[in-house]
């Protein structure tokens, strides 16, 4: 049986609303209005067997706001590349980062067309600053970078957005080739931020979910223990606290980090 899209939730040509798609399950994880029935059935099976997984979405959300400010504020950083960007909802990369430094410029990279129909609210850029959208797959980074240096200076410092996108690339040594090439184009004083999905803090639970999500979902998804997400950062300066569940990556305040989630990250500058 496949659910039938009521009126406001027409879809855009070429997207299929009865089939769940692992970008509108996360929107409407953490609250968003972009995703039909079908993502919100299999995103409400999924917590209930694992009622952690909207914590986890929320807490990766929130890294991404701390990490941003951190890179503006105390690291002088003014230009993104947010790779696997997902639905826009609140507090955008673009958002963070031009509230603190309005001529701040992101590019932002993803190959879902529902993505690619919302992508005019994520290129509301201030006026001094600018925002652009690429159309691209992370297994192909030559073509990112080159579409990101119309925008982009790439040999300034810039910092390259990697959150809950490098858990599509099934084949852990492409990934890393994958992510070699982007650190690879980081000049000195680049950062890499990366969140990544695991299963050291619930185990069996995180991989049992993940299990019935990759039957329902497509693409699937991989995980990484802590040591597989780390090696993603060799020949970089991890910033302290290292990679970390990533409501543990610098909470303010320090006592409000909560539960630790299956969602673990990092941020490193190259030297």
């Amino acid at each position: 049986m496949t659910d039938t899209p009521t009126p406001e939730e027409a879809a855009p040509e070429g997207i299929d609303p009865n089939v769940p798609a692992a970008p509108r399950i996360w929107n409407h994880w953490l609250g968003g209005k972009d995703n039909y029935a079908a993502d919100r059935r299999v995103g409400d099976q999924m917590a209930a067997l694992y009622p952690s997984i909207v914590r986890l979405a929320r807490a990766d959300r929130e890294f991404l706001g701390r990490a941003v400010r951190h890179l503006v504020a105390e690291e002088g950083v003014r230009q993104f590349l947010d790779i696997g960007t997902g639905l826009p909802t609140a507090d955008n990369t673009h958002q963070v980062a031009q509230a603190l430094a309005p001529e701040a410029r992101i590019v932002y990279v993803d190959n879902d067309p529902l993505v690619l129909a919302h992508a005019r609210a994520l290129l509301t850029s201030t006026p001094e600053g600018a925002t652009a959208y690429i159309d691209a797959d992370l297994h192909d980074p030559e073509r990112i970078l080159a579409e990101a240096a119309r925008t982009l200076d790439l040999s300034r410092p810039f910092a390259v957005m990697l959150l809950g996108v490098l858990i599509y690339i099934d084949d852990t040594p492409t990934a890393y080739s994958i992510v070699q090439t982007l650190k690879d184009a980081l000049p000195p004083g680049g950062h890499l931020v990366i969140a990544h999905s695991t299963s050291e803090v619930h185990g069996e639970a995180t991989e049992e979910v993940v299990r019935l999500r990759n039957e329902r979902v497509k693409p699937p998804m991989t995980l990484r223990s802590g040591a597989e997400i780390t090696r993603f950062f060799d020949g970089l300066d991890l910033l302290e606290p290292g990679v970390v569940p990533c409501n543990r990556w610098r909470p303010q305040p320090p006592a409000a980090a909560g539960e630790d989630v299956d969602e673990f990250s990092g941020v490193a500058r190259k030297p």
